[in-house]
Parts: C-alpha cells; structure tokens; sequence
C-alpha cells in the first residue's frame, strides 16, 4: 500500500501555475509540492475593508502569493492607492467601493469582481467596525451600525460570493478573540457580533460544503499591532499585552500567514472551523 505522506511530499512534481483550487469533496488528485498548496496563483480573492489596517496588509499577503486581488471598502481613494502599490509590485488588483452593510452594495461588488476577473475564489470578509461604549449608555443605534457591519455585512457578502463561486472556494470570515473572551474595554455589540461571525461560520460551512464544494472558516486574531492599537491608552497596552504568553502585540505577518493558510489549498480539509491567533491570551 502507498504512503500517502510519501505521495504528497515536496519531492514531487507541481501542478500548473493557477490551477483550478481543490475540491474538498475529493481532496488534492495531482501530487504538488507542500509549500506549493500555499500559492494563489490565478486565485481571484475579494478582500473587504481593504482600505487600512488588517485588511491592507492582507491584501498585501495574498497579492505576494500569487493572487489577484479585489479590494473592497468605503473609501475608494485610499482603495486606488493600494491597488496602485500592489501594481508597481507585478500584482494584479482592482477596486469596488462596498459597504458591506448594504446587501445590493455587496451584490454590485461581486458583480464587479466577475465582470473584471471572471471569477471569484476567495472571499475575506475582514470588514468590521469597533466601539468602545459602556452597555447602559449604549444607544440602539451605536449597538445596530455594529451588528449591521459586523455580522449581517458578512452574512451578505458571504451569500452574494457563494452564489458564483466553484467548488474549491474559499470564505474566511474575520471574527476575533474577543468572541470568546472578555475584553479589555466596555465592548458588548463589538464582542456579540464577533461570536456570532463564528456562529454563522460553522452554519454556513455546513450549508455549502458537500452542497457547493466551498469552505468556510474564520480567523479569529488577538490584538495585533494596527492603526487601531495606536489608539489604545498606555496601561490598557500593557494589560493587554500582559495577558499574552509572548508579552506583546501581535505583528501582521503573523495573521497574513494564518490567513493564506485557510484561503489557500494548504487547508482542503479543514471548514467550519475557527483559527485562534492571539499569542495565548485566551489560554487565561
């Protein structure tokens, strides 16, 4: 009998650049290098809230691997000067403006996506937006406008990508730590959204993986150093830092790593789940 380990292993001869993704149904059925299963060559991956932060930076991640990359956000301005980076590079990138809590505004993305690239392998749904609000002088329209972002926008753009999606697709929804644990900051819509992205990642996986052959996970980061983290107060920094196992803030390419792994063929067998990238801190 065969050892599959020895079928698989990096000795072997890779497929085709921008091959078709791999169906999860069926598995890898061409023997290809291991770091190869990482590439995103002719990978078309939707990225929302790409104009800053996190969501730069993995736009920057998967256009160094190979992708082509839509990004997708409000500011279309800051959009164009990404995309304009990502070209003086060699990569491939087009802007759409979206806000995600819109479902036709994500409908019009995706319509985009297709009518530029032709299709649409991965989406990131990475959109998200944070307050820091105590419970009893939140209104319900600061609770609502985080709901509408966080959770129903990934809803509706996770549908509106699943419609025209192959099987082999991938959906990473971005959720957090703090779906799983207390925070360091009055932050209850934040947190419930975030907890039930990953809720609404195990129902989705469930819905479309035998069904439509495409995977759905989420990732879900600690704190990371970002433009968000700058804000922070000194000695909320430090207890923040202080609850990780490594003592600090994580770093981008730290989650652009987890992040290629649950876009890329390198996870075939592996949805409905969510990536914890957090240094330890939720080990507390």
């Amino acid at each position: 009998m065969t050892d599959p380990a020895s079928t698989w292993s990096a000795g072997t001869d890779s497929v085709a650049t921008g091959s078709a993704p791999v169906d999860p149904r069926t598995g890898p059925q061409t023997a290809v290098p291991v770091l190869d299963r990482f590439r995103m060559d002719g990978r078309v991956v939707v990225i929302t809230g790409a104009s800053s932060g996190l969501g730069a930076g993995f736009a920057r991640a998967m256009s160094s691997a190979g992708a082509t990359v839509v990004l997708a956000a409000r500011r279309k301005d800051r959009l164009e000067s990404l995309a304009e980076e990502l070209r003086s590079r060699g990569g491939t990138a087009s802007t759409v403006a979206c806000d995600v809590a819109d479902p036709d505004s994500c409908a019009a993305m995706v319509r985009a996506a297709m009518d530029e690239h032709g299709r649409v392998d991965v989406l990131v749904n990475n959109a998200g937006l944070g307050t820091a609000v105590p419970a009893l002088k939140e209104t319900p329209d600061q609770f609502r406008s985080v709901v509408d972002v966080n959770l129903n926008g990934a809803y509706w753009a996770a549908k509106e990508c699943a419609a025209i999606m192959e099987p082999g697709s991938s959906i990473v929804n971005v959720a957090s730590v703090l779906g799983l644990t207390a925070g360091f900051a009055p932050q209850a819509a934040y947190s419930a959204t975030k907890a039930a992205v990953m809720g609404l990642t195990r129902d989705l996986a469930s819905q479309w993986g035998a069904r439509r052959g495409i995977r759905v996970n989420s990732l879900a980061p600690g704190y990371f150093a970002s433009e968000m983290t700058d804000e922070i107060p000194e000695q909320m920094l430090a207890d923040i830092t202080g609850s990780t196992i490594f003592g600090r803030l994580g770093l981008q390419p730290e989650l652009d790593a987890a992040l290629l792994f649950l876009a890329s063929d390198a996870s075939s067998f592996v949805t409905g789940t969510s990536l914890v990238v957090d240094g330890g801190m939720t080990l507390h």
